[in-house]
């Protein structure tokens, strides 16, 4: 029978330690700082709103389903995010034509999402609506 010697056991350092837990911790954080779910709450199949609801030349936000409903012109119903293009603040109302984000005063317009003003990069991402009767649902 030999005798072997242990071999040493390879154990990390206090500063390897340290830097993992401080990873880990950062990626929970930067997961926290996005929405819940990156996923519009209301799904396909949707009623989101009454045409009624919707004024011609204006718009609704529609917090509960996280989108703006507009009717630019009579009858022509269109549905956007409701987050910002620019830091993902939510948008909060719709006037002379466009819909406004307060955090930075961007503008984006009712017919087309398009960027009127401010610091916003890039459209309102666009949702498709439907029109039945006087109930407009997310398809």
């Amino acid at each position: 029978m030999t005798s072997e010697s242990p071999q040493p056991v390879a154990t990390p350092s206090r500063r390897t330690v340290v830097a993992a837990v401080g990873a880990v911790g950062l990626s929970f954080g930067l997961n926290a700082c996005g929405s819940e779910d990156d996923s519009p709450s209301a799904s396909a199949g949707t009623v989101v709103a009454k045409t009624s609801d919707i004024p011609e030349g204006g718009g609704k936000v529609l917090k509960d389903h996280k989108v703006v409903v507009t009717q630019p012109t009579q009858g022509t119903f269109k549905a956007f995010s409701y987050e910002c293009t620019h830091q993902g603040c939510p948008v909060t109302g719709v006037s002379d034509g466009a819909i406004t984000c307060p955090c930075h005063k961007s503008r984006f317009s009712i017919a087309d999402g398009s960027v009127q003003g401010g610091p916003a990069p890039k459209p309102l991402p666009a949702r498709e609506v439907t029109v039945d009767g006087d109930s407009i649902t997310l398809t």
